[in-house]
């Protein structure tokens, strides 16, 4: 238990941040979700689509702290791979 008024505020901060992230990361992944399953459908437009929804969820999530930059990055990057893929079959 936290005896000092900082270590208390502390606490009560993390509790706070702890919530933001969850919420940023359930989002993410939601977002990623979704491209997945229209990849997975073969419906490009809707991938696309969702995908230019996602994308800014992944960077605002690796300029937060909760991905790499270089992860978000490559996310991006394989799932507009495979979108493109879609196109070729």
């Amino acid at each position: 238990m936290a005896l000092h008024k900082s270590a208390k505020k502390r606490i009560r901060r993390n509790a706070r941040v702890t919530k933001q992230k969850i919420s940023r990361t359930s989002q993410m992944r939601g977002a990623i979700r979704k491209v997945e399953e229209a990849i997975k459908a073969g419906d490009q437009k809707a991938a696309q689509a969702a995908l230019k929804e996602a994308q800014p969820k992944l960077a605002r999530s690796a300029t937060k702290g909760i991905l790499h930059k270089r992860t978000a990055s490559r996310k991006i990057s394989r799932l507009s791979k495979r979108i493109k893929s879609i196109k070729a079959k």
